[in-house]
């Protein structure tokens, strides 16, 4: 087969597809009220489809990893098209950027009650992009005729309606929402105003609000001998150090004064 083809295959399918699967097991976190597994299963639905976008449209990103802002930058500087997404949504991304990747309590993270509906919409926007959309078609007279735009438009429209009409050919959630008997497709139609077999115009969500304080910002003092037997990212762990840093400042001006 083409090459084409199969990295095309290979972005939906490891991509688009297995993204599709973390957005649910993000729902049923959020539902369950397990807070740290909701904002990594929501980051890695986010970092899935976009990674899906970039291959699709051959944009390297080896170096994407969990940064979402990072694959954000890249598709805004390199890809043929632009991301429609709501302020809403560039919020939610923000958040499971800043909290989602800090799997083991590295940092302090919360929710305020709505982030399940956010996240809805935020899947729904960057997923219309998650298909080819720049290709070529061969008309009667043997012309070539570029879709992009074609396709762009459709998606413009596709806020014209209901966002349960737009539907993607083959995709995970798609077939989920088929299979009447799927035991993840009550998961996905609870209480969601973007994907399900009918159009909704509102939902009820039992709203509440969760924070979490991490080990290490309550005694950043433990900092270096947590080094000695555990990994942490280069990031924490200089912000620790800024902090101590701070704390040694302040405890030096109120001796002095």
């Amino acid at each position: 087969m083409d090459t084409k083809v199969l990295l095309n295959d290979f972005a939906i399918r490891s991509f688009r597809d297995v993204g599709d699967l973390d957005y649910l097991a993000a729902r049923m976190a959020y539902r369950a009220k397990l807070v740290p597994q909701f904002l990594w299963s929501g980051l890695q639905a986010i970092e899935k489809y976009l990674k899906c976008i970039l291959l699709l449209n051959r944009i390297p990103a080896r170096n994407v990893r969990h940064d979402l802002a990072t694959g954000l930058e890249l598709i805004e500087h390199h890809a043929p098209f632009k991301l429609r997404l709501s302020e809403t949504s560039q919020k939610l991304i923000k958040h499971l950027d800043t909290y989602g990747r800090f799997r083991y309590l590295e940092t302090p993270f919360y929710v305020m009650g709505l982030e399940i509906v956010q996240l809805d919409m935020a899947v729904w926007e960057i997923r219309r992009y998650c298909t080819v959309l720049n290709y070529q078609i061969t008309l009667p007279d043997g012309s070539m005729k570029a879709m992009l735009q074609l396709e762009l438009d459709k998606i413009e429209r596709s806020t014209e309606r209901s966002p349960q009409y737009f539907k993607l050919l083959g995709g995970a959630l798609e077939k989920i929402l088929d299979d009447k008997r799927h035991p993840a497709r009550e998961a996905l139609v609870w209480q969601n105003l973007y994907f399900g077999s009918h159009a909704r115009k509102k939902v009820r969500i039992a709203r509440y609000t969760h924070s979490t304080n991490s080990p290490l910002s309550s005694h950043p003092e433990i900092l270096d001998e947590v080094l000695r037997y555990v990994f942490l990212p280069t990031e924490v762990v200089d912000a620790y150090r800024a902090e101590l840093t701070l704390r040694s400042r302040s405890r030096e001006r109120r001796a002095l004064s």
